[in-house]
């Protein structure tokens, strides 16, 4: 086992503007499962490829354990890869496909047989080694790459985006089994998505990566409730924070007629490095409620409702200063409204997000 560090590692491809991954300062842990995460061309599989020795590192280094692999072949890694495509040999069996690397080590006959097998137990493989991969589904071959990358015992599994070819259900199935297998493994994973929600439910910490920097590194449920900026905050949970920026006023944060109290340090904050009288404020769907016209409320008329059984998504827009701004709310499927209904919402207090409308930053 062992730690991985990223030391200010940066990635810079010959005629772009800016660096594809730039001065990533990260340490994972021992044992640790660290999720990348992030929107397309963030710099996340980069990153990964860095680490794996696939991509050149132009600044800085990377340290798998106490050693310096910044410029080692991936072979002198002792790390195991497992890729969306799955990258299986179509013309060798389970069996062999998951020992071809041990043979190519020379391992032993019956040391290959006994890790193969057992990878094999553990990812309920047993019926199908005698198979050919075009035999298998995609959650099957994906299965088999990551016993493939399980029999050979290395110190870092990397994992770039393993479920993406797979349907919504097999993706849950399977990470759960990524999850708890890494869980009985104890190997130092670093795993990229671009998916929030497998990020929060699979990783130890996640990294949050735009343009190439990163962003916030935490747990999921710090991230969640504490997003250090404002793309965090947005790109985190599903559905999407609401997050506007409006005007700051000596009662707070003013949403057309109600106005969302601010402390005294978050409206210096906020008029501070070139806030322009403004302040952005975000609340998630499930941190407010509907409430009636008397009772003072964002005036939102309803364009969609989303019934999802134990409760329902309201999504809809309300008129903020000249402009109509989109909102989602999530109620108590006994309350839906009806589409072209206005209905009033609230921000339960003490669950609002406050961010510098200049920098984004949390204040």
């Amino acid at each position: 086992m062992a730690t991985v560090t990223y030391a200010k590692a940066s990635r810079i491809y010959a005629g772009t503007e800016r660096p594809a991954v730039n001065q990533l300062d990260l340490q994972i842990g021992d044992g640790e499962f660290l999720v990348l995460v992030g929107p397309s061309g963030c710099g996340k599989s980069t990153s990964l490829r860095m680490l794996a020795g696939l991509e050149d590192v132009d600044d800085g280094a990377i340290y798998i354990g106490d050693r310096d692999v910044t410029h080692l072949p991936p072979k002198a890694r002792d790390i195991a890869m497992v890729f969306q495509n799955y990258a299986l040999y179509p013309h060798m069996s389970v069996y062999e496909n998951m020992a071809f690397a041990l043979k190519l080590r020379k391992t032993p006959k019956d040391e290959i047989d006994r890790r193969v097998k057992e990878a094999a137990g553990m990812l309920q493989l047993d019926e199908f080694l005698g198979r050919k991969p075009k035999a298998l589904s995609g959650g099957q071959r994906q299965r088999v790459a990551m016993g493939r990358a399980i029999v050979r015992e290395p110190q870092v599994f990397l994992m770039d985006e393993p479920l993406s070819n797979l349907d919504a259900k097999l993706r849950v199935q399977t990470r759960t089994q990524i999850a708890s297998m890494q869980a009985k493994l104890g190997i130092t994973t670093v795993y990229v998505t671009h998916d929030q929600v497998e990020a929060m439910t699979m990783g130890h910490r996640v990294a949050v990566l735009l343009d190439g920097v990163l962003q916030q590194v935490d747990t999921p449920r710090a991230l969640y409730d504490t997003p250090a900026n404002v793309f965090v905050a947005g790109f985190m949970g599903s559905p999407a924070m609401n997050i506007k920026t409006v005007p700051l006023t000596e009662r707070g944060a003013a949403f057309a007629d109600l106005h969302l109290p601010l402390t005294r340090e978050q409206v210096e904050a906020a008029r501070a490095e070139g806030g322009d009288g403004k302040v952005t404020v975000g609340f998630r769907p499930e941190d407010c409620e509907l409430v009636s016209p008397h009772d003072g409320g964002i005036p939102i008329v309803v364009e969609l409702v989303e019934d999802l059984g134990s409760d329902a998504n309201v999504y809809g827009h309300a008129a903020l200063g000249g402009h109509n701004e989109r909102f989602v709310v999530r109620t108590d499927r006994r309350t839906m409204p009806n589409m072209g209904d206005t209905v009033f919402v609230r921000p339960h207090a003490g669950r609002t997000h406050v961010f510098n409308a200049a920098t984004g930053k949390r204040i």
